[in-house]
């Protein structure tokens, strides 16, 4: 009978995707809007104050895994987010994927991304992050970056910005660009 019992053990080790853990979210969304807002001036706790529109997050599936020890919120059929700046100019981001990675303020988009901001600037790229805490966006992979000011177009690989795109640093570019003299 001990022989049987011993023999029945299952020691086979698991490798490959049998060994993958099942990883299930705690939450999806499905065609969802959220709208973040903020106080326009502080409030104490019986004010009461109007607020403004900071960004709107669109999305048709949204799966939430903060759960897990690293929690991340992850955008598997794209979003598009509307942020709104002070006096109420409009930018637009679209990604084909976005993962937001709670613990980090990290948002790492993928395919067909465009940055479009208020003034008519278009940056489009396979992948581009974003560093919601310093307000920084980078990316590694190659860009398209226009500017309709200038009447320019840059194609290069790898640069970062501010959010304002008041400040732009590319590692490599190409193409043609037109520079005015004074």
């Amino acid at each position: 009978m001990a022989i049987l019992f011993i023999g029945c053990q299952d020691n086979y080790k698991r490798v490959g995707e049998e060994a993958i853990k099942k990883v299930y979210p705690q939450g999806v969304a499905t065609n969802f809007t959220l709208t973040y807002t903020e106080a326009i001036k502080e409030m104490s706790t019986q004010d009461s104050s109007s607020s403004r529109v900071i960004a709107i997050l669109k999305s048709p599936l949204n799966e939430d895994y903060d759960n897990l020890s690293f929690k991340y919120k992850e955008f598997p059929k794209g979003l598009q987010v509307d942020f709104f700046d002070e006096e109420n100019r409009k930018s637009v981001i679209m990604a084909d994927y976005a993962i937001i990675y709670s613990q980090t303020n990290l948002i790492d988009l993928q395919g067909n991304v465009v940055l479009e901001s208020h003034d008519g600037k278009k940056l489009e790229t396979p992948q581009l992050y974003w560093d919601r805490k310093n307000k920084w966006i980078f990316t590694e992979a190659e860009f398209t970056y226009t500017n309709p000011e200038d009447g320019t177009i840059m194609d290069g690989e790898g640069m970062d910005f501010n959010r304002e795109f008041t400040f732009f640093s590319a590692n490599k570019t190409y193409g043609l660009m037109t520079i005015k003299e004074d």
